[in-house]
């Protein structure tokens, strides 16, 4: 699994990540262990008040946990059955468009709320697959995203076992599927590459998943994703008799997830390719390198125009002969270290021994701060180090003060003998308060040796000695500052160029020689600059809160934490800004992978978070990752894992309303939108510093903007628009109003609720209704009102209540007092849930109303009374009841 490379979890501040964001990452480690295994003007009305309707803050303390079980396989009617907003068949009105830079079905906007299959249940028995698509419709769910299919041989995925046939079996199950989704106005969405290593090409130590990067330029592996797109899109489904290629149902293609040559290259894991890929990409180069220039002497002048030879060492004591003086050892959290002087091999060195772990890496770290480091002045770091076994040590540049931002950072593989590495850099930035940094040490114990550690301005040149025309070397990660900013922006260059070719040419070979029909996505943002994805179809990204961590070994299921607090409680937005920042103007957005993992007790907001916020965006899609991972294990009943929502109670319970405010269109998006428009030299050049990652944050567009309109990045060329004073803001979604912080407000005719802290006795107002806390848990609850066939909360209809809190399995093995980690021990079956303590005061006369507690299927268990207060309705809820879902009938 692996994170954006601006997002450096080896060096931090002293302070917890109590909040941190994670984003954009690979999923496939853990479905292998898992086999069979996430300005605002003041809001109109709102009030926080202590006197009216308050329940005393003395009242009884929260029930005790319940069953909540949601059948695996219900589609029974109800308020809770939203299948009737689905249009079916899906494709009804053909090929979903692109109108306007928004998704139609026909002349109608077309919102995608959809969920991802994973390996396995991609390829459930028939009578499952009609189950399956039935509840998921129940849900409102419209569009399923085949991810993972390209893994592994059936009975986990497509193929046969020599990987490069569909087996006829997998594809029957697949087939049925589709079709059962399709009756019941569900869309698929066709992953190609995803997770394929690809047969009888050679691998080596450290290279990045499934040959990342290296199939955007390396001909054998591209033609090996053509012929994989042809044999599964121009087969026919036995049961639509329809080819995928002119199947209406098909929403979206998606070409290669998660997977840029830029970004693998970036994060340094192409740097050790042997030579039948490096020898390709060199010969890519120079042919490049040829076109650009008209012959060596001129390349030669344009490198060379600003080489700078080292400069003075900016380090104290690097060499150790004053033992540990101006070196600094942090330890957090628990984690153990010393730091003493040693001879090793004849010189002065320090030892750091790890004795406890930490439950981040970065938990044990050493450094020098008191430096002065320059934006766009090279630096040259050297150092010998070793280690008592095989360890990754990362090495940064960094502020030395909050907000501890990294400047910049690579990656040293220590082994038992004394190497030696040297590292030319740029800072992403300038501070005139920085610290170079050992980090990456509390994730296993023993001990690591440093030697000559110097730190000299300078150490650019252009060319290499013994580079000739046709003969220049690639560019390596590592080696990436030593050369002059003119060759870094032909090498970035280049690589975009060839990105470009091969995403290009991948759009071609399905929409001109296979003829399909569906939108095209190439892969997310933050892997691939935004420009280049805006030729394809549809704008794509990802984005989790709180990540599964793993401080030890990757994917160990013993040794993980997912931190346990809620995205609420973030002040700046949490996973959301980033998102929105990422958008591209005038094309299509979605976001087909986001979840808040489990344990994580606060997950009952995953989902109107990113409704809402969606819809105040004004995206044309969202997916949670995932419904399922698991083979022939439907029917869990309880909470299966970090990802998996089909079993975890109050994430699908909050689906419905999710749903609603979303797909619905229940929002109306702020106008204008905050955009960034930088050029295209701006674009290669932030490219050159800091990654692919380019949203509009990194062109002037502020992330606070990203909570109040609509926000992202204009492809070059394209005139922007910009906010104007006076403009409106968002009034229907607000993050922590000025009254409660840790709170979010959702306030539309037709939505309305609250999601965060929420203190027994608080009451909330919104336009025409208030919600007063009881005693939960966690001090903290997602409460939502939505009505499901009217168009506000006082008309004749139906109006579903959802009030989701803590959730757990029986006999969760909590590890820790936080709730941080279960190690490998998830409990047992059933899942358990609190009851949601509140009151709520709807606009209707009491005489119009009635009201029932729901039952795990939404049907009507028992009716609650609805008492009147000053010409309006009372509805009190508790866990009494033992249920998430409340139904509200209103009469004429």
């Amino acid at each position: 699994m692996k994170k954006p490379h601006q997002a450096n979890d080896n060096v931090a501040p002293l302070y917890p990540h109590s909040s941190r964001v994670h984003f954009p990452v690979l999923h496939f480690a853990f479905c292998i262990f898992t086999f069979p295994f996430a300005r605002t003007t003041p809001l109109l009305a709102f009030l926080i008040v202590t006197g009216v309707f308050k329940i005393a803050a003395t009242a009884e303390p929260p029930g005790p946990l319940f069953p909540f079980v949601l059948p695996w396989n219900d589609a029974s009617p109800g308020v809770t059955n939203v299948s009737g907003w689905l249009e079916a068949p899906a494709g009804t009105h053909g090929p979903l468009k692109v109108k306007d830079g928004k998704i139609f079905a026909g002349e109608k906007r077309f919102r995608i709320f959809g969920v991802n299959l994973c390996f396995a249940a991609n390829f459930p028995t028939h009578d499952e697959s009609r189950q399956i698509a039935a509840r998921m419709g129940k849900f409102g769910i419209n569009c399923v995203r085949f991810h993972h299919m390209d893994m592994l041989p059936a009975p986990d995925g497509i193929w046969e076992a020599d990987r490069r046939t569909l087996s006829p079996g997998q594809l029957d199950r697949l087939d049925f599927l589709i079709a059962e989704l399709k009756k019941n106005g569900i869309y698929a969405d066709l992953n190609l590459h995803v997770s394929r290593t690809y047969p009888d090409l050679p691998t080596w130590q450290g290279m990045p998943g499934f040959f990342k990067g290296v199939d955007n330029f390396y001909p054998q592996m591209i033609e090996m994703q053509r012929a994989y797109a042809r044999d599964l899109l121009t087969h026919t489904n036995r049961y639509t008799q329809t080819r995928y290629v002119d199947e209406p149902a098909i929403a979206l293609i998606e070409v290669n997830n998660e997977n840029a040559l830029l970004h693998e290259w970036w994060s340094g894991e192409l740097d050790g390719m042997p030579e039948l890929y490096a020898g390709e990409l060199a010969s890519q180069w120079n042919g490049w390198l040829s076109k650009k220039y008209r012959d060596f002497a001129e390349l030669k002048r344009a490198w060379g125009a600003s080489e700078s030879p080292l400069g003075r060492e900016q380090l104290t004591n690097g060499d150790f002969a004053r033992g540990a003086e101006r070196w600094t050892l942090e330890q957090h959290e628990g984690a153990e270290a010393t730091l003493r002087p040693e001879r090793s091999a004849g010189r002065a060195s320090l030892r750091v021994k790890i004795a406890k772990t930490g439950r981040e890496n970065w938990h044990v770290q050493m450094g020098q701060a008191g430096l002065t480091l320059k934006k766009d002045q090279p630096y040259t770091l050297r150092f010998r180090a070793k280690a008592d076994a095989p360890r990754h040590l990362s090495v940064v540049a960094s502020q030395a003060h909050e907000p501890w931002q990294p400047l910049w950072s690579a990656g040293a593989e220590l082994t038992t003998d004394w190497q030696t590495f040297q590292f030319t850099f740029l800072p992403g930035d300038g501070d005139d308060r920085g610290r170079i940094v050992f980090s990456n040490l509390a994730g296993q114990t023993g001990s690591v040796w440093l030697s000559e550690v110097s730190l000299r301005p300078g150490g650019v040149m252009g060319l290499r000695p013994g580079e000739i025309a046709g003969h220049v070397q690639i560019f390596r990660k590592r080696d990436f500052g030593s050369r002059t900013a003119e060759a870094q922006r032909d090498w970035i260059r280049f690589l975009w160029e060839t990105e470009t070719e091969y995403w290009g040419g991948m759009a071609r070979f399905l929409k001109h020689d296979l003829k399909t029909k569906a939108l095209l996505v190439g892969t997310q943002m933050g892997w691939s600059p935004y420009p280049i994805q805006a030729e394809f179809d549809v704008i794509d990204s990802h984005s989790y809160w709180q990540h599964p961590h793993f401080p030890g070994r990757q994917w160990d299921m013993e040794n993980w934490t997912v931190n346990n607090v809620p995205m609420t409680g973030d002040g700046s937005g949490g996973t959301l800004p980033h998102l929105g920042l990422s958008r591209v103007a005038g094309k299509p957005f979605i976001c087909t992978e986001y979840n808040h993992a489990a344990p994580n007790t606060y997950v009952a907001e995953t989902f109107p978070l990113i409704a809402a916020y969606a819809a105040m965006q004004d995206w044309d899609g969202v997916f949670a990752f995932a419904y399922c991972h698991r083979r022939d294990d439907w029917n869990a009943r309880r909470i299966s894992g970090f990802f998996d929502i089909d079993q975890h109670p109050t994430k699908m319970a909050t689906l419905p309303a999710s749903v609603a405010m979303f797909v619905r269109g229940d929002f109306h998006a702020p106008e204008p939108m905050s955009m960034a428009a930088p050029s295209l030299a701006e674009l290669i050049d932030q490219v050159r510093r800091s990654g692919p990652s380019l949203g509009a944050d990194r062109f002037g567009v502020e992330r606070r903007l990203a909570l109040q309109r609509p926000v992202g990045v204009v492809v070059p060329g394209t005139t922007p628009r910009r906010a104007a004073a006076g403009d409106r803001w968002a009034t229907e979604f607000v993050w922590h109003p000025a009254e409660q912080k840790g709170l979010v407000t959702v306030d539309t005719p037709r939505s309305k609720g609250i999601v965060g802290a929420m203190a027994a006795g608080a009451t909330v107002a919104l336009r025409g209704v208030s919600i007063t806390a009881g005693p939960t848990r966690q001090s903290w609850a997602t409460l939502l009102i939505t009505a499901i066939d009217a168009d506000d909360l006082k008309s004749p209809g139906r109006v579903l209540v959802t009030a989701c809190g803590y959730a757990e399995n029986t006999a969760m093995g909590w590890k820790n007092a936080d709730k941080t980690t279960v190690g490998s021990d998830w409990g047992r079956a059933p899942s358990l849930v609190e009851g949601i303590t509140a009151e709520i005061t709807l606009p209707a006369p009491a005489a119009r109303l009635r009201a029932w507690a729901l039952d795990e299927r939404g049907q009507r268990a028992a009716e609650l009374n609805v008492s009147d207060r000053a010409g309006k309705s009372v509805l009190a809820i508790g866990p009494e009841h033992k249920t998430l879902w409340y139904e509200v009938e209103c009469r004429d």
